[in-house]
């Protein structure tokens, strides 16, 4: 009997699964030894029960030890992302924050992929801003090392993930593997900013990725007039969990609590990868807007998360200190440091381009 079979046997049985019986059947999966029935029961089985804690850690310390790993990140590098499955389409606002975060000299480790529930996924809006998706891994190192920033494409990394494809895009439904891929950084960075598409998932994400070695993350959900967003937002509510060294703690604000005015979650609508990467280039040139406040307020999240400047007083949110944040951020941006780190990465990926091509 394979892992799966028996992971699988423990769900219809009604046992709860442990880490390591997660482990041993995204190996069997990974590993392309998988039944496809097995695996769309199994799936569907965790879907309905609901994943829990042990269930994620195993999942993920499958992944992670099948994927390509990114080596020699710099300390205090953070990845900004979410999990995607919002709906709401909108901007690219997490590749945004990257850039601000690389022009305030925080070194960042993107993890991405292509369009799944929106219409441009970082990868999508990567590719029209001039930055190629490179699968080079000395390339990448580089990247990260030299100029503190890197974009690290999920399938690259992840390949054999392609084993699971075909019965994720048979089922149709959130699966074990949307939760498990924004957990798996390739270049195993300790902070995170993490977006998440469902409020109810905030605690057990944060307390995945700690027992996992994350030193500091911020699980973030915004309830915004149209629904649930993985990213904090100017539209509604903004629930955090924060988890380091210093303990676990929950709490929630809105964008005028930290001096940016409310805006409608349409004033942040997205549209095609080209329509996306011309937004982008405005914000990092200075456009002011419902954009350029969302960028700024995930950025200031993200600089606590990496260790930039603090906006926790023990358990209470300190809205003067993120407002600081928000004001660093925002000068990142008018300095034209932001839009620096756009043009470095552009510039170096133009220059392995052309290598590549005379090479060949």
């Amino acid at each position: 009997m394979t892992q799966l079979a028996g992971s699988l046997q423990k769900l219809i049985s009604g046992r709860q699964l442990t880490s390591e019986d997660a482990e041993g059947a995204l190996t069997d999966v990974m590993q392309g030894g998988a039944d496809p029935l097995q695996l769309s029961a199994f799936l569907t089985a965790l879907n309905l029960r609901g994943e829990t804690q042990d269930t994620l850690v195993g999942a993920v310390r499958a992944v992670r030890s099948h994927m390509r790993p990114v080596l020699g990140a710099p300390k205090g590098t953070i990845d900004v992302c979410g999990t995607g499955g919002d709906g709401l389409k909108t901007l690219n606002v997490s590749t945004a924050v990257a850039f601000v975060l690389a022009g305030l000299d925080v070194p960042v480790a993107k993890h991405g992929n292509r369009a799944l529930s929106s219409r441009s996924g970082a990868t999508d809006v990567l590719e029209q801003l001039g930055i190629g998706i490179h699968q080079d891994e000395q390339y990448l190192e580089n990247c990260l090392q030299e100029d503190g920033l890197v974009f690290l494409a999920a399938p690259y990394h992840h390949p054999a993930l392609r084993h699971a494809a075909p019965i994720r895009k048979a089922l149709g439904f959130r699966t074990l593997f949307n939760l498990v891929g924004p957990l798996c950084n390739p270049a195993n960075v300790k902070h995170q900013l993490l977006g998440v598409f469902d409020e109810r998932w905030l605690e057990t994400l944060a307390d995945v990725l700690h027992e996992l070695g994350t030193e500091s993350v911020w699980t973030v959900h915004s309830k915004t007039d149209e629904g649930g967003s993985d990213e904090l937002t100017l539209s509604g509510e903004n629930s955090v969990v924060s988890q380091s060294a210093e303990g676990r703690t929950r709490f929630t604000f809105k964008a005028a609590e930290v001096g940016l005015a409310a805006r409608p979650i349409a004033d942040l609508r997205g549209g095609s990868p080209s329509e996306n990467a011309r937004a982008l280039k405005a914000v990092l040139k200075g456009e002011a807007g419902a954009y350029r406040d969302t960028v700024l307020l995930n950025t200031a999240a993200a600089l606590h998360v990496a260790g930039h400047g603090s906006v926790l007083d023990g358990t209470r949110f300190d809205t003067r200190a993120f407002a600081n944040n928000i004001a660093r951020a925002a000068q990142a941006i008018d300095d034209g440091l932001a839009n620096a780190a756009l043009e470095r990465s552009i510039a170096r990926s133009d220059a392995h381009l052309m290598k590549n091509v005379e090479l060949s």
